[in-house]
């Protein structure tokens, strides 16, 4: 299993943008029923930083979810939105959880 922690700050102005960008990816996301992946978004207390978690079965399906074109366009227009170094990947280890959704 894969996990994956990203958080990043976005300006003021580009929150609601974001947000719906999110919306549009997640709902493609939805379509991927053979998929066996996990991916959640938060906005954090105030109101400018996301929180991605995403688990994953496998590479093979971390490739097939994260090359979804509306994933691809979220970054894009993240990226461009102008971060200030904010972005922070890492990668977990998953020890368990109350949810049989994954492996």
């Amino acid at each position: 299993m894969i996990s994956v922690k990203v958080s990043y700050t976005v300006k003021p102005e580009f929150v609601e943008k974001n947000k719906q960008n999110i919306s549009i990816f997640l709902n493609d996301f939805k379509k991927l029923v053979s998929a066996n992946f996990l991916y959640n978004v938060y906005l954090q207390e105030d109101g400018l930083t996301f929180l991605h978690i995403s688990m994953y079965d496998d590479e093979d399906v971390q490739h097939q979810v994260l090359h979804v074109p509306s994933f691809l366009q979220f970054q894009k227009e993240r990226d461009e939105s102008g971060l200030n170094d904010s972005h922070k990947f890492e990668t977990l280890t998953f020890i368990g959880s109350s949810l049989s959704i994954i492996k």
